[in-house]
């Protein structure tokens, strides 16, 4: 024992004090330990609650998990998922069919592109996110469409120490056989219905030249003495038919008539004549006021006198005998631009007000007497003109149309 220890042994005050200190001590120690016991109580108690919560999310994000997978599943196009590492997550079995896979698992690109015979690595490699390629595939005798998008992901913040690739992208491959399939039929019907259109207006705006042509044939057997003319006239009228011809081939988009800069007193000079006989017969008047000075326009020949002889040829129609028909030409200004006008005005019966709106739509005939085409090719061929027609007409005190081209 140390001198204290006697000290203290033989001074019992001190003792006391002494051991006083260590029972304070000890109950402190106690109270630190119970404590210390309460939290980590409540801390074991936080943590089975947490844990019971990471159950229930795990549980939950399972169900979510199954419930999509469900749905990618269900879906009724194929779904292919890539990551990061451009490795094959899923394909759900609509895209195993498409692609005509088996069961076997795909990992990359090169494998599935040997399986499905559809090179995906050249589409990885030139997709347009947003924009689906489309590829035809076939298995034997039968072809099928397939539109191939690819969309990608964001990853957004992927933890550095993640052991599972991000998603980087999606592909959605759709069946558009059917879809394909109609637009065939639709294309087969659109150009079904064209022929019929065209054949339809080759049969109608071949009539006029062809009476002009009979005429001509009978004048030269009459041997008149202008066989010369009337030969002429013959030729110009076989080269109208072949104009016209072109002309309704272009309206529907089976060939092109190119304009080119063209003396157009000349050509409406040469169209009047043209049609004298027929005017002569029906006996009318066909008169001709030529331009005071040259009037020139971009056009076609063919197109020109197809409009003049369809206009020439309704005012000669519906005009009584011992009226006439008048062709004049002007030039006009419109704002800056100036106008060549040809006006055909007749001495008719005119047309009724309420057919004026409806004159230039196809298959209309305010007599019900003609098919209703010969305007509407008028109007089509002025609109490739650049130009427009216009008509004003009074019943019983007949009718002008008025032709309007851009002049050069």
């Amino acid at each position: 024992m140390d001198r204290a220890g006697v000290v203290a042994l033989n001074n019992p005050r001190l003792l006391a004090d002494a051991f006083s200190e260590f029972i304070s001590a000890s109950a402190l120690l106690e109270a630190s330990y119970r404590e210390l016991q309460q939290k980590v109580a409540h801390l074991g108690g936080e943590l089975a609650e947490r844990n019971a919560a990471l159950t229930r999310s795990l549980a939950e994000n399972d169900r979510m998990r199954a419930a999509l997978q469900q749905m990618i599943d269900s879906m009724p196009c194929g779904v292919l998922v890539l990551d990061a590492a451009e490795s094959i997550v899923m394909i759900n079995p609509e895209g195993r069919r498409l692609l005509g896979l088996d069961s076997t698992r795909m990992k990359t690109l090169r494998q599935l592109s040997q399986a499905s015979r559809i090179d995906f690595e050249a589409l990885a490699r030139g997709a347009i996110d947003g924009r689906d390629a489309e590829l035809c595939t076939s298995s034997g005798s039968e072809k099928r469409w397939l539109a191939i998008g690819r969309r990608e992901l964001s990853c957004g913040h992927v933890r550095p120490d993640s052991v599972i690739a991000p998603l980087r992208s999606i592909w959605i491959l759709r069946d558009i056989t059917a879809h394909k399939l109609a637009e065939q039929e639709r294309e087969a019907a659109r150009r079904a219905t064209t022929l019929a259109e065209i054949s339809t207006i080759l049969a109608h705006e071949i009539r006029n030249p062809l009476a002009s042509l009979e005429l001509f044939a009978g004048l030269i057997a009459d041997d008149r003495g202008h066989t010369e003319q009337w030969i002429a006239h013959l030729r110009a009228g076989i080269r109208t038919l072949s104009g016209t011809v072109n002309n309704v081939l272009s309206m529907n988009g089976e060939s092109s008539s190119r304009l080119a800069p063209l003396d157009l007193g000349a050509c409406v000079k040469s169209g009047v004549e043209f049609v004298q006989p027929v005017a002569d017969q029906a006996n009318v008047t066909l008169s001709f006021l030529p331009p005071k000075a040259r009037l020139s326009i971009q056009g076609n020949e063919g197109g020109i006198r197809q409009i003049l002889l369809n206009l020439i040829c309704n005012a000669i129609r519906h005009t009584p005998a011992g009226g006439s028909v008048e062709v004049s030409m002007r030039r006009a200004k419109q704002c800056e631009n100036s106008l060549a006008i040809v006006a055909v005005r007749d001495t008719g019966r005119g047309i009724a007000p309420e057919h004026l709106q409806r004159l230039f739509e196809a298959g209309f005939s305010g007599s019900g007497e003609t098919p209703g085409l010969g305007l509407a090719v008028c109007k089509r061929l002025m609109t490739r003109h650049g130009g427009t027609i216009r008509v004003s007409s009074r019943l019983n005190a007949g009718s002008t149309f008025q032709l309007e081209f851009p002049a050069i």
